[in-house]
C-alpha cells in the first residue's frame, strides 16, 4: 500500500510517498511559494531532483501538480492516482478534541476550521491541504496526524496552567506541546536501543529553527517545553520561548502595540532573530565574533541545558539523551555546549567523534557515561504514514 503524507504550510505544500510494504520513500518533494509569484514545485525520485515552474495561486493547484509529477509517463512512481491508498495530513494542534489521528470528513474538517484559533499560524495551510485532496482526489481518504498526540499522556500537574479552572474548563487553556510524531519517533529508537521503553527515562531534544523538548518516561510523554503555542519554550529561530507575560501588556502599554502585534512579534521577530538579527544557526555560528551572535547562542545551548536538567529532576533520573531536527542532527558545536554543561549528571560524549556525526544516526556518549547520548534523525512522515495506514485498513 502506498501513503501521501503531506505537511501543508500557509504558502507550501511539502510531500512524500511512501511504499508501506517495506516503508521505503519512493518520491518527495515540495511545492513551494503558493499564492505568490514565482511559486514553483521540487520533485525528488529515482534519483533525480526535477524543479518546475507553475503557477499556483491555491493548494489546489498544488496539489494538482504533485499528482501530476507523481503519475508522470517519464518521471513519475505510480501508474495512476489510484494506487495512493490514503493522505495523511500534519496538524499541530485542534484543541483536546484532537489528540488521536482521525480520518477527516467535511463535518470534522469544519470542525478543525472552527479551532484553528489553537495553532493559527500551522493550521490553515493544513486545512487548505485537506481541501485539496477532497477536491482533486475524493475518493481518497483523508487521516489528519496531530503534533499533539504523543502529548495526550501529560499529567495535569504538566499540562496544566495555574490559572482559574473556569478558563481551562471552558477556554481550555493548557499545555499541548507539539513535535509528537518526532518525539514519538526518536524515543522509541532510543528504547530499542535501551532493551525497551519499559523503566527507561529519556530526553528528546528536537533542535531546529523551531525547537521542542520531551520528557519522556516509559515509552510515553511526560513533559514537554512548547505550550498553548509552540511559542513557549526554547529559544528559537524567531520565537521567544518562554517570557513573562506580563511582556505583553508592557509592549501593548509602552508602544503602542495590539495584542496581536505582540503575539507576531514574539513569533516571528524574536528568538535569535532579535537578539542578534540571524534566525538561522549556521549564520549564528559563522559570526561568533559579533557579541549578539554569541549571545543567541550561549541563549539557545543554555536553555537546552536547563531544560534537560530540569526533566532529570521531573523524572527522578536520566538514562539517555537523544539529538534530532536540523540542528540536533547536524550541528555539533551546539551539542557539545549542551553536554558539556550536564557532566553533573555523569554525561561524557565523545568529542572527538561528536564533530563526525552530521545527518545520521550516531552515538556520541562514551563506555563511562552514566547516561547514554544518541543523535536520531527523525522520521516524522514515517509516523504518519503509519498512522495512516492503521486507520485506513
Amino acid at each position: 500500500m502506498k501513503i501521501l503524507v503531506l505537511n501543508a504550510g500557509s504558502s507550501s505544500l511539502k510531500f512524500q510517498l511512501l511504499n508501506m510494504d517495506n516503508e521505503s520513500v519512493i518520491a518527495k518533494g515540495n511545492a513551494e511559494r503558493i499564492g505568490i509569484d514565482d511559486s514553483f514545485l521540487t520533485y525528488k525520485a529515482n534519483g533525480k531532483a526535477i524543479t518546475t515552474k507553475y503557477v499556483m495561486p491555491t493548494h489546489v493547484e498544488a496539489m494538482k501538480y504533485i499528482l501530476q509529477a507523481l503519475t508522470d509517463k517519464e518521471n513519475g512512481v505510480i501508474k495512476s492516482v489510484n494506487e495512493i491508498s490514503g493522505f495523511g495530513h500534519r496538524i499541530v494542534n485542534v484543541g483536546e478534541d484532537y489528540f488521536d489521528s482521525v480520518i477527516v470528513t467535511p463535518e470534522v474538517l469544519e470542525d478543525f476550521r472552527s479551532k484553528k484559533d489553537f495553532s493559527p499560524l500551522h493550521v490553515p495551510g493544513a486545512i487548505s491541504g485537506i481541501e485539496a485532496c477532497f477536491a482533486i482526489a475524493p475518493k481518497i481518504k483523508n487521516v489528519a496526524v496531530f503534533d499533539i498526540g504523543f502529548h495526550k499522556t501529560l499529567p495535569d500537574f504538566a499540562y496544566r496552567y495555574a490559572i482559574p479552572k473556569d478558563d481551562y474548563e471552558n477556554l481550555k487553556i493548557r499545555r499541548y506541546g507539539a513535535h509528537g510524531t518526532s518525539h514519538r519517533y526518536v524515543s522509541q529508537e532510543c528504547a530499542k536501543l535501551l532493551g525497551g521503553a519499559q523503566d527507561t527515562k529519556i530526553v528528546t531534544c528536537h533542535l531546529g529553527s523551531g525547537s521542542s523538548m520531551c520528557a519522556v518516561v516509559d515509552g510515553k510523554s511526560f513533559d514537554t517545553s512548547m505550550g498553548f503555542t509552540p511559542l513557549e519554550g526554547l529559544v528559537m529561530g524567531t520565537r521567544s520561548g518562554d517570557i513573562d507575560a506580563s511582556v505583553v501588556g508592557y509592549l501593548c502599554n509602552k508602544k503602542g502595540m495590539k495584542v496581536d502585534e505582540v503575539v507576531n512579534y514574539l513569533n516571528k521577530k524574536s528568538g535569535m532573530q532579535g537578539i542578534c538579527g540571524y534566525s538561522d544557526m549556521r549564520d549564528v555560528e559563522a559570526n561568533l565574533d559579533n557579541p549578539d551572535c554569541k549571545l543567541a547562542f550561549d541563549m539557545l545551548c543554555y536553555r537546552v541545558t536547563k531544560y534537560i536538567g530540569a526533566y532529570a529532576a521531573a523524572m527522578g533520573g536520566l538514562d539517555a539523551i537523544v539529538f534530532t531536527g536540523g540542528i540536533g542532527e547536524r550541528d555539533p558545536m551546539v551539542r557539545a555546549r549542551v553536554l558539556d554543561g550536564l557532566k553533573f549528571l555523569g554525561v561524557d560524549y565523545d568529542k572527538t567523534n561528536n564533530p563526525n556525526v552530521f545527518g545520521d544516526f550516531g552515538e556520541l556518549s562514551t563506555k563511562d557515561s552514566k547516561i547514554k547520548v544518541y543523535v536520531i534523525p527523525t522520521n516524522e512522515e514515517l509516523v504518519i504514514a503509519r498512522e495512516t495506514l492503521d486507520l485506513i485498513k
